[in-house]
């Protein structure tokens, strides 16, 4: 009888043990601590602000555990690697970052970051998310000069001719006309006479990034085996060309980048040629009919442009924040987070199931100006980033860019700009 009473009250006591620690368990449940981690991005409320917003906020929503803070850093991907610089002087760094693809060697070479590569190893179950997303012609975009895969591909984009229909047909231009750089210039000059207006304008952000597709189109290099060659003959004559509408002719517009998109859509320029990722801002913007083609080309050449974009990159430290930012990454490359972003923006996709959902298929039907930046990927090439002082180097042809659009000498600041690169190689 005895050992019956005991066993019940051992039996008793073990149960509220057990129901003791199930609520212990479930309290500290409750009371996890949500891992913080912060995304850096350049994009402006012009050219995907929005969604970056809409995307970190239904992921906080679905990732109880994670709270991404999203950080805007201006002056595109060059102040951003500034910024990181300070904050890495700090010791206090963001936990993921876009990062331009002009600069994949300067932030590997100066930062402390995770590769995707081991992130999939650390965390994954699954060794496969990695190949299986991407193309290898989209991942080479991503890796460094010594054939490392820095970062995953994530903004994809290409240089396209945005042109504003109902000013073209006013003045008798023919759109088809828009496929040569030398076709450009004539409608350029016959809307400047006819109208006053500027027939062209070519983005000036922080980067060269759209003149660097005037040489490649015209048969140049901007480098070759690691050493700046863009002061070849092709290089000058393109560049020639480029300051010549500016400064001779009066027909293209030389002003900083979001001046010269607001010209656009407020009918003050006739053609722009800028990136697809302010598709769906011009979109939104113009009260007239608007149309894009593909990049130009010079006669005797065809046309190369370099993918634009950025890459995500992670830069936390600890093993938690890493994971987190892992996580969330990886949310960023889910179709309907891609086709969000690409609606927002008008940035390709840059994984295989993306661009093949019926999604976004639908979308591109629904706007056909990304078509022709659509077709241009799978030939366009890597974006120029110089093996050493990447962010000095591109400071230096940005300098070059706009001295020769003040009126310098094409020729002697373009050599003068190559040789002091090559020097720091």
């Amino acid at each position: 009888m005895k050992k019956s009473v005991l066993i019940v009250a051992i039996a008793s006591v073990s149960a509220v043990t057990i129901g003791y620690s199930a609520v212990i368990n479930a309290h500290a449940s409750n009371n996890k601590k949500a891992v913080k981690i912060s995304y850096w991005h350049v994009n402006a409320q012009t050219q995907g602000g929005a969604s970056v917003d809409t995307l970190v906020k239904d992921f906080n929503k679905t990732h109880k555990y994670i709270k991404v803070t999203a950080k805007y850093n201006p002056n595109m991907y060059q102040g951003l690697m500034q910024n990181l610089q300070s904050a890495q002087a700090s010791g206090k760094v963001p936990d993921i970052v876009q990062v331009g693809w002009a600069y994949t060697n300067y932030f590997a070479d100066n930062f402390k970051y995770l590769t995707p590569t081991s992130a999939q190893k650390k965390f994954d179950a699954k060794k496969t998310f990695i190949n299986t997303t991407f193309s290898k012609h989209t991942l080479s975009f991503a890796k460094d000069s010594k054939g490392n895969l820095v970062g995953l591909p994530y903004s994809l984009s290409t240089p396209i001719l945005y042109y504003n229909k109902t000013m073209l047909n006013k003045y008798g231009v023919d759109p088809k006309s828009l496929t040569t750089w030398e076709g450009v210039s004539a409608a350029a000059k016959k809307i400047k006479s006819a109208s006053g207006n500027y027939g062209l304008y070519i983005q000036e952000p922080g980067d060269t990034w759209a003149q660097q597709s005037l040489i490649l189109s015209n048969g140049g290099k901007v480098e070759k085996n690691g050493k700046a060659s863009f002061a070849s003959k092709a290089g000058i004559k393109a560049y020639q060309f480029y300051q010549d509408m500016v400064n001779k002719d009066k027909t293209a517009l030389h002003t900083p980048w979001a001046q010269g998109v607001d010209d656009f859509v407020n009918g003050k320029v006739a053609i722009a040629y800028t990136t697809v990722a302010q598709a769906s801002h011009i979109k939104q913007s113009v009260n007239f009919d608007v149309a894009a083609t593909v990049a130009p080309h010079f006669e005797g050449h065809k046309s190369v442009v370099p993918v634009g974009g950025s890459m995500l990159a992670i830069t936390a430290q600890s093993s938690v924040q890493q994971k987190a930012a892992w996580t969330f990454e990886k949310y960023m490359y889910k179709n309907s987070s891609l086709v969000t972003w690409s609606k927002g923006t008008g940035y390709l996709p840059p994984t295989k199931s993306a661009l093949k959902s019926t999604a976004f298929k639908s979308y591109l039907t629904d706007n056909p100006m990304l078509k022709p930046a659509s077709s241009q990927l799978t030939t366009a090439v890597a974006w120029t980033s110089f093996p050493k002082n990447g962010l000095d180097a591109e400071q230096t042809m940005i300098d070059a860019r706009d001295k020769i659009l003040s009126g310098s000498d094409v020729k002697t600041t373009l050599k003068d700009a190559q040789e002091k690169i090559n020097a720091q190689q």
